[in-house]
């Protein structure tokens, strides 16, 4: 293990900081460290993990090109040259491909307002547009580009961590607030949905957003969070008797383990609760699996419901 000098411990990060300051998880940083020796960290005296400045600082420079498609494997070990010269392209891809859609003036008046850190601000205009447009279309048309557009200007250096959190925490509050005065559980039908991720997998606002979706047609859902391990929610849907569990992938994870994590929770489910996944990871949809149903569109969870509705 590296050697742990004052100087360099001085100024450090723990293991919890830096999952805080990158949104790399905790499960994540030492799976990397393990199987491709980065990042290094220091020890102190307890033994603890300890993040110099200039790792944490590479850390956030591979979160923005895993969140603009590059896998982990294939940058944790480029030089920190090369790793400018990919953020470089990022941008500069960004801003020449005429191809891809501007966005809307409601979504560029959003960033605005998390670039200038105006969370009041934020939280007034989300909360005016879900009462004009209602729950469903503010999901859709609103919560989710934007929540594309955070993620390509994080990748691009326009935001630190710390504003997309910013948007993260606003953009749950109203939903949360939205969902809390529509649930009425004498009206809830089947299917019963759990909601969760895998561990590694601390990304929960996809979820929400899921869960909005589900509510308005009818169904009874049941959110664990984020990072739960899969004997858990096996239990959980178990206990719950649920008809679906329902996961949420960032593009943090490679085919493989996706593919094997899916697999060894359809061991563990009944064979008759189903199992829904959706979000950015291509892996999702790259290849079927059995007993494993993809939906890579928010837009289509209404059929999908009306679809399992009418096989029962």
């Amino acid at each position: 293990m590296t050697s742990t000098l004052p100087n360099e411990i001085h100024g450090a990060l723990s293991i919890t900081a830096v999952e805080r300051e990158t949104g790399i998880s905790k499960d994540t940083l030492r799976a990397w460290e393990k199987r491709y020796g980065f990042p290094q960290p220091l020890r102190d005296a307890s033994d603890d993990r300890l993040y110099p400045h200039e790792q944490v600082q590479r850390l956030k420079r591979i979160r923005r090109l895993l969140d603009a498609g590059h896998r982990p494997g294939k940058v944790a070990h480029l030089s920190d040259e090369s790793i400018y010269e990919l953020l470089d392209k990022i941008s500069d891809l960004s801003k020449t491909n005429k191809k891809a859609p501007t966005a809307s003036e409601e979504t560029q008046r959003l960033l605005l307002a998390i670039e200038c850190h105006q969370s009041a601000l934020l939280r007034d205009d989300l909360q005016r547009t879900l009462m004009r447009k209602g729950l469903g279309a503010f999901v859709t048309e609103v919560v989710a580009p934007l929540s594309i557009a955070v993620g390509e200007s994080w990748a691009q250096g326009r935001f630190e961590v710390f504003e997309e959190h910013l948007y993260t925490e606003v953009v749950t509050n109203v939903l949360r607030s939205s969902l809390g005065n529509l649930k009425h559980s004498e009206l809830s039908k089947s299917p019963k949905v759990l909601l969760t991720t895998f561990p590694q997998e601390m990304h929960g606002l996809g979820l929400l957003m899921v869960e909005a979706l589900l509510t308005l047609e009818g169904c009874e859902c049941i959110s664990l969070g984020t990072q739960t391990p899969i004997t858990d929610i096996a239990r959980a849907a178990s206990a719950h008797k649920v008809d679906i569990v329902a996961l949420s992938f960032s593009n943090l994870h490679n085919q493989v383990s996706v593919h094997a994590s899916l697999r060894a929770l359809r061991s563990e489910l009944d064979a008759d609760t189903g199992i829904w996944v959706g979000g950015s990871c291509q892996a999702l949809y790259q290849k079927s699996l059995e007993g494993i149903t993809a939906m890579q569109a928010l837009q289509g969870i209404p059929a999908l419901v009306t679809q399992w509705r009418d096989q029962q």
